[in-house]
């Protein structure tokens, strides 16, 4: 799955990008919005949390766990998703391979019922975790948002084969991830590396490729969904917005009105982040965003 410390600057301070999307409302749950088209113009005012809150719904929504079942939530980050699913009745564990992630997840939501959390590789879980056996066939459901894309190739196959060995038959899981249109190679659409060095990952999966992978693992595809539109263009299109603003000092200040935790950047941090802004764009014209449901 990779260095936890390398990962952990994806999602903390060390990140320019990341304190801007924190002062803009980006924190307890780090994935990047479900924005439809009647609610767009409210992100742009609102911020991210409500449209995060929505993608975490959906994602929720496919696994259809119930009240009772053991699911495993994969790179479950700060904890939401966990909670969510032990709210509804579930008897959740959420893993992260980052300690500092787990540390806030259990200090939000460790004393609800339902929800557990343990330091682990998804890649290659251990025997335990927070107490709970990950026997083989122990589990109901699995669920992934938007975290598989840290793993890199050989770690998603070997999470695939980890998910198919800890659910029991009729187990489902639930994979949704950033995907690439083409083989083409992430470096070749990202050569300065801001991307990649931003959110710590190598490369990512086509979208074709996962149900291959997954069956080869022995699941079977059940639904394919593409969330391109709702998820990657649309925060594109904010994020254009945002960069347009940044790049005039009027812009800034209007920016520092809205979400006076802004104020903090100085010129070359500004500068830093619409390269970066501008980055992501580059390499979204290639990207989809996909939600798939496997079942064993």
């Amino acid at each position: 799955m990779g260095d936890s410390g390398n990962l952990a600057g994806a999602y903390s301070d060390d990140s320019v990008l990341f304190r801007v999307l924190r002062h803009l409302g980006w924190d307890s749950l780090a994935n990047i919005g479900y924005f439809t088209l009647p609610t767009f113009p409210f992100a742009v005012l609102a911020g991210p949390v409500f449209f995060q809150r929505r993608l975490a719904r959906r994602s929720l929504a496919l696994l259809d766990a119930r009240p009772g079942q053991l699911v495993l939530d994969a790179g479950c980050g700060r904890g939401d998703t966990t909670a969510r699913l032990g709210a509804a009745g579930c008897r959740a564990l959420g893993v992260d391979i980052q300690p500092s992630q787990i540390d806030q997840a259990r200090r939000r939501f460790g004393s609800r019922s339902g929800a557990r959390f343990a330091v682990a590789d998804a890649t290659a879980l251990p025997r335990r975790a927070a107490d709970i056996p990950l026997a083989d066939g122990s589990f109901d459901r699995v669920h992934c948002l938007e975290a598989a894309f840290h793993f890199g190739h050989k770690g998603r196959r070997s999470f695939l084969s980890e998910s198919f060995r800890l659910l029991g038959p009729g187990g489902r899981l639930v994979l949704v991830d950033v995907t690439s249109r083409t083989d083409q190679p992430i470096g070749t659409l990202d050569p300065n590396g801001l991307v990649r060095d931003t959110w710590r990952f190598d490369d990512i999966e086509p979208y074709e490729r996962y149900p291959l992978m997954a069956s080869a693992a022995g699941f079977t595809t059940r639904r394919s969904l593409d969330w391109t539109t709702p998820v990657l263009h649309r925060a594109a299109q904010l994020s254009a917005l945002f960069a347009g603003a940044a790049s005039t000092r009027v812009g800034r200040k209007a920016l520092c009105v809205r979400w006076p935790g802004l104020g903090g950047l100085d010129a070359r941090e500004w500068d830093e982040v619409i390269d970066v802004v501008r980055a992501h764009q580059a390499i979204g014209r290639v990207t989809r965003y996909t939600a798939y449901v496997f079942a064993k």
